[in-house]
């Protein structure tokens, strides 16, 4: 054979393993692994069922073919409607509205050799990340290579920079009607039409429980680790040699030391497991939203059946955020609000901690926030007060802290809106949107 047809042959394979290569990240058949990632499985002949808090959706991909049905974005992580979309933001569009004069600025040290030292004023920076639930978005598309647009139920539109940061470059994977598993690259996506959704077969179980820490308990749909939230996920740790005990035989998971726990498994035995900690637990607690309990608040968790969680059309459309700020001169204004010239909507969050928990609470739950706290609240707190009428002592950390951008007020008849600095704010109290989910509490 000569050098040329052996070239040549060599040529054809070498092309032929590029395109295997292609195809193969575009659609993969999953085995799973002990790590805790869902395993896509086979067709079954299982029965279809009623599970309405899965995400669901269609994908189209930039060649034009269609998938639809069953999702989980990155394969191994958000699952259910209540999970949250995460990304940057494009760029800030509501800055524009306040004069660049009275934007506000942070001092920001000069380091040298790891020592700080003085440092001057200049603007702050208001880039914003965006955080929203799955059942709070209508469809997600890919603008080019560096736009990710989330259009939400409300009719609101995001822009987000794709490659910060943003769930979408994790990829999703769907199990289609015909029993097929696709697992699609980010690369690939063009756009998601998120949908009801409809029957499956042999859908997994939801983790569901009771965390206890030392402030109080947390009760909701779970993602131990940010990210296993099914019952088939692995808890990973060692007892004697590396071990992944799957989620539906565990009974409880109680923190002995930084490093270690105790499993109870559902037929009464007792593991000790060391390496089983984890960067904290989600819970979807209804009172809030979700709450994020770290590892040094961490006590023990209790699980418990709760179904799959709320439907797609349990999610309404987010209405504008409605209300009133008052300033420590005694001046009010009344109108829609931009809250820490961000968030705008009902469905947007509230972030800020308290005691080792982050909440993560829903704007259209909070009734009022008293910057200037409240009798016997302590200087270092703000006071947040719920709908339903619970009142939380919340750190000045996150969208409470020093870092918040302030406050738009677009006040009915006048021709620009009305800024407030964040240090400027004596409180503000918010109208109560007409539907909410979780329903609102309270009277």
């Amino acid at each position: 054979m000569t050098r040329a047809r052996i070239a040549g042959g060599v040529g054809v394979i070498v092309i032929l393993l590029l395109a295997l290569a292609a195809g193969y990240r575009v659609l993969r058949k999953d085995a799973g692994s002990g790590s805790g990632t869902e395993r896509p499985g086979t067709s079954s002949t299982a029965p279809a069922e009623a599970h309405p808090g899965f995400l669901y959706g269609r994908v189209t991909t930039v060649d034009g073919a269609t998938f639809e049905g069953r999702l989980r974005w990155g394969r191994g992580e958000e699952a259910f409607w209540g999970d949250y979309f995460n990304g940057a933001r494009k760029d800030n569009r509501w800055a524009a509205h306040v004069p660049a004069e009275e934007l506000p600025t942070e001092r920001r040290p000069v380091e040298i050799f790891g020592v700080e030292f003085g440092g001057r004023e200049r603007p702050m920076d208001l880039g914003r990340l965006f955080m929203v639930r799955f059942g709070d978005i209508a469809r997600i598309e890919a603008r080019g290579r560096d736009i990710v647009r989330v259009i939400l139920k409300s009719g609101s539109e995001v822009d987000l920079a794709r490659f910060e940061a943003s769930d979408f470059d994790d990829g999703v994977r769907v199990w289609d009607a015909s029993g097929r598993v696709v697992d699609l690259d980010s690369l690939r996506i063009r756009t998601i039409e998120l949908l009801p959704t409809q029957p499956i077969a042999d859908a997994p179980a939801r983790l569901h429980g009771t965390v206890r820490t030392p402030g109080g308990e947390f009760t909701g749909f779970v993602q131990w680790d940010r990210e296993k939230g099914i019952a088939s996920d692995g808890l990973g740790g060692e007892t004697k040699g590396e071990q992944s005990i799957r989620f539906d035989t565990i009974r409880s998971i109680e923190r002995r030391s930084p490093e270690s726990t105790v499993v109870t498994l559902l037929d009464g035995r007792e593991i000790d497991l060391s390496g089983s900690g984890n960067r904290s637990t989600y819970v979807d607690d209804p009172r809030y939203g979700r709450v994020l309990v770290s590892w040094d608040a961490f006590e023990r968790i209790d699980f418990t059946s709760a179904g799959s969680g709320p439907a797609y059309d349990e999610f309404p459309p987010g209405h504008p955020l409605t209300g009133s700020v008052t300033t420590r001169s005694g001046e009010r204004f009344a109108g829609r609000l931009v809250y820490d010239l961000d968030e705008s909507e009902t469905t947007e969050t509230l972030d800020a901690p308290s005691g080792g928990v982050d909440y993560t609470i829903l704007f259209g739950l909070v009734a009022s926030i008293f910057p200037s706290g409240s009798e016997g609240s302590g200087a270092e707190h703000v006071t947040v007060t719920l709908h339903g009428g619970e009142e939380l002592q919340l750190e000045r950390s996150g969208d409470l802290g020093e870092r918040n951008a302030g406050m738009l007020i677009f006040v009915e008849g006048r021709e620009r809106p009305e800024y407030v600095r964040w240090s400027e704010v004596d409180r503000i109290d918010f109208e109560r949107p007409p539907e909410m989910y979780p329903p609102l509490g309270g009277n």
